[in-house]
């Protein structure tokens, strides 16, 4: 039996890596500061300070949810802010296109702690609520759309390009046969549905049954993956030179873009490997601190283990 929604929950709110990307931010007085996934601020509240109350950061976020945070935030950093509602990638171009330039840049991706600890927003499979998962609780489409609605194969599809999900077919047509008797309007009856879907030994294997379903849905009601692989030019073309980009994700589909986005970056001349010399004149872009993501340390894991999965790369601007 799931919890159900309307019992609360007192976690707080704990940004992941933050002395990380504080430290590799490296923030200083008098520069603009854009944290382009806001959420709850946590972040934000520490590279404001390091502005030591010179300069402006600007937060973004398309959970109108964000405001009410950022509005506490507002009143005790002496620095200038604004807030701007809107998915990452369409505020970054637009921004970028007005010619408003950034010395530092931070992408939080996934799914935020106000958002899975406000359980009727349908995010967490461990508690019983609507089967919602929109960022932007005004955007027409949500997870009980697409699982009433696609197909047996566009399911499929989603759970295994999305969740990785290796039992994607089985759990993609005992949706589609439960829905047949009526529509799938909670996340509690989702999750019976897959536990029923996969095979016994399955159940009690790699963490909970339902997790790359959730995963895959969300990502697909929110675009998630396509918006990164929009935000990440907009937000590169945005910074100074010096600039610094930090990008913290949470699942191996996200990773893969940054980690392409920054190499491709930092690769400078593309001449055939053959060429004896290099003809094309193309110098690198960007150039990362790290050949391997930044992983939480073991002090961090013990007070925050939601931050398990978090890896973090930062990028120089040339």
């Amino acid at each position: 039996m799931l919890r159900n929604a309307l019992q609360t929950s007192a976690t707080d709110h704990v940004p992941v890596l933050a002395g990380e990307v504080r430290e590799l931010l490296a923030v200083r007085p008098g520069e603009t500061v854009v944290d382009a996934t806001f959420g709850a601020g946590g972040h934000a509240a520490l590279l404001a300070a390091d502005l030591c109350g010179q300069g402006k950061l600007i937060a973004i976020d398309r959970d109108p949810g964000a405001r009410e945070y950022f509005e506490r935030f507002a009143k005790r950093t002496p620095v200038q802010t604004r807030f701007l509602r809107g998915v990452a990638d369409v505020v970054l171009q637009q921004l970028a296109d007005n010619d408003v330039r950034a010395d530092a840049i931070l992408l939080d991706l996934g799914v935020s702690s106000m958002q899975i600890d406000r359980p009727e927003r349908g995010f967490s499979y461990a508690v019983d609520a609507p089967l919602d998962m929109r960022m932007d609780t005004s955007a027409e489409v949500n997870a009980a759309g697409i699982v009433n609605e696609a197909d047996e194969r566009d399911l499929a599809t989603i759970f295994r390009r999305y969740g990785e999900e290796r039992y994607a077919k089985q759990i993609a047509r005992a949706i589609v046969r439960r829905r047949k008797e009526r529509p799938l309007e909670r996340t509690g009856e989702l999750v019976e549905t897959i536990r029923a879907a996969i095979p016994a030994p399955a159940r009690f294997g790699d963490g909970h049954p339902a997790k790359r379903v959730f995963q895959a849905l969300r990502i697909a009601v929110n675009d998630e993956l396509g918006s990164l692989e929009a935000a990440l030019p907009a937000a590169f073309s945005m910074l100074r030179p010096g600039g610094r980009l930090a990008v913290i994700s949470f699942h191996s589909l996200e990773d893969r873009i940054v980690k392409r986005f920054m190499r491709d970056l930092e690769r400078g001349c593309e001449c055939p490997p053959d060429f004896p010399i290099c003809v094309c004149g193309k110098q690198p872009e960007l150039r990362t601190v790290a050949r391997k993501p930044i992983r939480p340390s073991a002090a961090e894991l013990a007070i925050n283990p939601r931050s398990a999965s978090a890896r973090l790369r930062v990028g120089v601007k040339a």
